[in-house]
Formats: C-alpha cells, sequence, structure tokens
C-alpha cells in the first residue's frame, strides 16, 4: 500500500484546498424596483423582467 514518505505541510495542503469554497450566485438589482435579483430570473418583488411585466400581482 502507497504510503506517504513525508508529511504534507499546512502550506502545501492549504494551497490544495483553496478552490474549495462557496460560490455566490450572481446578484444584480431590477431595473423597475431597484431590489437585488438572481441576473437573468425574474424579480420576486414586483415581477419584471428585462422591462416587462412577465407575473401580474
Amino acid at each position: 500500500m502507497a504510503v506517504p514518505k513525508r508529511r504534507t505541510s499546512k502550506t502545501v495542503k492549504n494551497k490544495r484546498r483553496t478552490h474549495y469554497k462557496l460560490q455566490v450566485p450572481g446578484m444584480t438589482t431590477c431595473e423597475n424596483c431597484g431590489d437585488i435579483k438572481l441576473s437573468h430570473r425574474i424579480c420576486k418583488s414586483c415581477g419584471h423582467y428585462k422591462g416587462k411585466e412577465v407575473v401580474g400581482e
């Protein structure tokens, strides 16, 4: 069985783990109401998408 010859240092271990992180979704502001929304999605507060009302209130 393969066993490491030397102990993996903290620096090497942390450099390898730099890509293990949470990614924040792309947030934008709604052009109609100014509320924060996910990009390329309908605004939950006013129901507009690309300047048009998609969901009626």
